[in-house]
């Protein structure tokens, strides 16, 4: 049975006239790296800055680990490791130096081991005496998320945690989330634009746009639940349209480039499409399977 973290319900917030958050609703369980998608202005990070007990929402509920936010604030954020947008760090100090800093802060017992054990796990082994004004923003963002382990909590909440990364920086903190679930039993929020960094490392999600949760459920299943868009490269791409739709006429055909066409279908169609053409004497040269979050997530804002 699914033992939930984190459960938020119809929260709203105003700022002034403008309400930034209407009616947000959804449940983190323990062990999901939960992915909270919306576009800007969605109501994203001010839901998070409420989790979080920055701000104070206007209407609704919010209860993690069992109990009201509103009421246990400090025994609930002494379980809650976060990054806000970007880690702030004192650049002419050493790694292991801020670590130390932020755990006197924090009230964490950690010691130097743990600080050391924390650089290895984020993949900074060997850097800890290297002042931080000579990291990458890549080696930041991985110090920033051995800063949210100092204290040991169960839950971690990173607010866009690959802004501005390179591709190598956002394959380093992908993996380095999916090991916080993996090898350190973490439940992980990840509000990101990052919509293909979802889809590999979230197994639930939820979807907010104008203030309101519009879906929420497992990345999989919400996922599969569209058409899936099958490109096919094979000769003579607009011969092969004329005998599809011939054979399946209420199917959406079209020429993409060269010799590639793409079709819209329900996946127990594909064998049937491909012996068909495979039948009339086209050569195929490739079958490939379109079906992503960026596909899913535009339908979704869209209507």
């Amino acid at each position: 049975m699914n033992e939930p973290i984190i459960e938020v319900k119809h929260l709203s917030k105003k700022f002034g006239n403008f309400e930034a958050v209407k009616d947000v609703s959804f449940t983190v369980n323990k062990g999901d790296v939960f992915g909270f998608l919306g576009p800007n202005g969605a109501g994203k990070s001010t839901t998070i800055r409420c989790l979080l007990s920055l701000i104070s929402p206007n209407a609704g509920s919010i209860a993690i680990f069992g109990k009201q936010l509103a009421s246990h604030r400090s025994q609930i954020l002494n379980n809650i490791g976060c990054i806000i947008e970007k880690p702030d760090f004192y650049r002419y100090l050493s790694a292991e130096k801020n670590l130390e800093i932020f755990a006197r802060i924090s009230g964490s017992d950690s010691t130097k081991k743990d600080i050391q054990e924390m650089l290895e796990f984020v993949g900074l082994d060997g850097r800890g005496k290297d002042k931080v004004k000579g990291f990458s923003h890549g080696m930041k963002q991985r110090l920033g998320i051995a800063q949210t382990l100092l204290h040991k909590p169960d839950l971690i909440i990173l607010d866009e945690p690959t802004t501005g990364l390179d591709p190598q920086g956002i394959i380093e903190v992908r993996n380095l989330i999916l090991r916080l679930k993996t090898e350190q039993n973490k439940t992980v929020v990840l509000s990101s634009h990052q919509l293909s960094e979802i889809e590999i490392i979230a197994n639930r999600m939820v979807i907010i746009n104008k203030g309101k949760s519009v879906i929420e459920g497992s990345v999989e299943s919400l996922v599969n639940e569209q058409e899936l868009l099958l490109q096919i490269e094979l000769s003579d791409a607009e011969n092969a349209i004329k005998v599809i739709g011939m054979e399946y006429p209420t199917l959406k055909v079209k020429h993409l480039y060269g010799s590639t066409i793409e079709i819209a279908l329900e996946k127990e169609l594909v064998p049937k499409i491909n012996y068909l053409l495979v039948n009339k004497g086209f050569e195929i040269h490739s079958l490939e399977p379109k079906r992503k979050l960026e596909d899913f997530f535009m339908k979704i804002i869209q209507e």
